[in-house]
């Protein structure tokens, strides 16, 4: 069994599949803001919506970067059709349970956005940190020690799940051991969240 006792895991990507929606919004809000959908589509997953818009729309103040970002988040609540779990992540949360290990989901996603996609994909997390709840997002540790924190246990005993390399990058900064999807690098590269709950319980 890996020797964690804790598991932080991000939502978008990770335990949700929801590339399609966030796609589809992003594109909607670059037409309104005039920003090209090349210079956008490597960054449009796995950064706060502000990080993200403050990278293509330098120009904008706090405060506009406040209004945009939420424009986002508004083009994406009620964009829930096919929002599904993604490949083993009932699996994951079962054995999690099972072995009595503590969870949370770390999202940059505000809590209704966590909270109406979690629902759509038939999950249910009762312990979630959200981009409003740290003062930065990824990938600034922020939001993973807050997980740690929020789960009692320190940080060098969880282990992050991510999908891209912002939130890689957030569990280490965070010093955390990662697993990875899609191909990435990390401590732990795995094929889906099955891999994962195999690599647990073998």
């Amino acid at each position: 069994m890996i020797p964690v006792k804790a598991v932080l895991l991000d939502m978008d990507g990770t335990l949700v599949d929801s590339d399609a929606a966030v796609e589809r919004a992003w594109h909607h809000w670059a037409l309104e803001h005039a920003v090209p959908i090349p210079v956008l589509a490597p960054i449009l997953h796995g950064n706060p919506a502000a990080t993200t818009i403050r990278a293509v729309r330098p120009d904008l103040d706090d405060a506009a970067v406040a209004v945009a970002a939420q424009r986002n988040l508004d083009l994406q609540y009620d964009d829930l059709s096919d929002v599904v779990a993604t490949p083993g992540a009932a699996r994951l949360l079962r054995t999690l349970d099972e072995l009595a290990l503590p969870w949370a989901v770390v999202t940059s996603a505000d809590r209704r956005l966590a909270t109406v996609r979690l629902h759509a994909a038939g999950l249910a997390a009762t312990r979630l940190v959200t981009i409003e709840d740290t003062p930065r997002g990824k990938p600034d540790p922020a939001p993973y020690l807050a997980g740690a924190s929020l789960l009692g246990v320190d940080p060098k005993d969880c282990l992050v799940v991510e999908d891209s390399q912002p939130g890689i990058d957030a569990g280490h900064a965070a010093g955390m051991r990662v697993a990875a999807l899609r191909g990435l690098s990390a401590d732990l590269e795995i094929r889906d969240l099955a891999d994962l709950a195999d690599r647990f319980t073998h």
